[in-house]
């Protein structure tokens, strides 16, 4: 049985009520619950939560699957804090142990403390900005994906902690331009072509 960690990094913030992080997490929740090979937990991130249970969490899955709007090409402050309250909980106890380098040598094996090993991660996201900001010639992204330039720094991240990726699913154009109904049918034949074939 594949053990399964959704987290909804959807905040609910100024204009923000969260809610198509919120339906694309639920949609993740259903999903794998309609399967018996698989096994949930969650976590919401504008609920209280507990650092050392969600270390637990991280440590008891197989894939860890985010879900996060962008906010000023970053991920929201409350998201980040999570990471930076959980990911400090998790130092010597389960997340990761030390930047991987030693004394005798400190220009070598940068990133390589991770505890988390053997797990996979998914990350989807939600952005204002259009598709084609980041693939036509210059347009705002300087045709750079979300992956290799915004978020390059989270998957680098989760490299650190010892995680490889599964391949994102991005959905551009929500607040002005949303098709809520043909982005839920992508993601669904996304989570069919990487979790049941």
């Amino acid at each position: 049985m594949t053990k399964i960690f959704i987290i909804n990094g959807g905040q609910k913030f100024g204009h923000s009520g969260g809610r198509f992080n919120e339906t694309i997490s639920n949609e993740t929740l259903n999903f794998f619950k309609n399967n018996s090979d698989f096994e949930v937990k969650t976590t919401n991130i504008n609920e209280e939560y507990n650092p050392v249970s969600e270390v637990e969490k991280f440590v008891w899955a197989d894939v860890i699957i985010y879900h996060t709007p962008i906010w000023w090409f970053q991920l929201p402050h409350g998201f980040k804090k999570y990471i930076d309250v959980v990911f400090t909980e998790g130092h010597s106890k389960g997340i990761y142990k030390s930047d991987g380098r030693s004394a005798e040598n400190p220009t070598i094996n940068y990133g390589t403390g991770g505890m988390l090993h053997g797990k996979k991660y998914m990350l989807t996201t939600s952005w204002n900005a259009p598709k084609e900001a980041f693939t036509l010639p210059g347009e705002f992204f300087n045709q750079h994906s979300v992956d290799e330039g915004p978020l390059f720094g989270f998957h680098r991240m989760n490299a650190f902690i010892g995680m490889k990726p599964l391949q994102s699913i991005h959905f551009h154009d929500i607040e002005k331009n949303a098709d809520v109904d043909n982005d839920i049918k992508l993601y669904h034949n996304h989570l069919t072509q990487l979790f049941l074939n």
